[in-house]
């Protein structure tokens, strides 16, 4: 697997184009593995409401296109959510995956972050596999707050 040859610049959520694109990046894989739930609705029809409750929407773009996405979703002060991660599969495997969740991390310490989880599930193993290889671990589901989704099965959590 090659690493990135692209520049790939990832930044916040600014236009009403960029909501759309993360609603669309995800739907793609959500559709694809799973039904969609009324949660991913609520999260992928409003993303404003993310930033609006402390949190951040970051884009990944090549060349202006945007490719990627994250949610750093704040569940209380101070604790976050990783969040609607996705990369469009013509653009897989390039290590955008890696720099948007290195970014993510950047991103959630500079919004005060002393606890960084995420809910998954074992069907994006390749996902999971970043995940782990960044440095996350996995935890019972009981030591982080509910997941609204049915789909979640690999509970896992960052050092900060």
């Amino acid at each position: 697997m090659t690493q990135q040859t692209e520049a790939i610049v990832v930044a916040p959520m600014s236009s009403p184009a960029d909501a759309r694109a993360f609603k669309d990046l995800n739907m793609e894989w959500i559709e694809k593995f799973f039904s969609v739930e009324p949660a991913d609705l609520a999260t992928l029809d409003h993303p404003e409401k993310i930033v609006d409750g402390g949190g951040e929407v970051l884009i990944a773009r090549i060349d202006g296109e945007a490719v990627g996405c994250v949610a750093l979703v704040q569940e209380h002060p101070g604790v976050f959510e990783l969040s609607k991660m996705a990369v469009s599969p013509r653009f897989q495997g390039r290590g955008i995956g890696r720099v948007i969740l290195t970014e993510a991390i950047e991103r959630v310490r500079g919004l005060g972050a002393k606890e960084l989880f995420l809910a998954s599930n074992a069907r994006l193993a390749p996902a999971v596999h970043l995940y782990e290889s960044i440095g996350f671990t996995h935890v019972p589901p009981s030591e982080l707050p509910p997941s609204p989704y049915d789909r979640a099965d690999v509970f896992m959590r960052y050092p900060l």
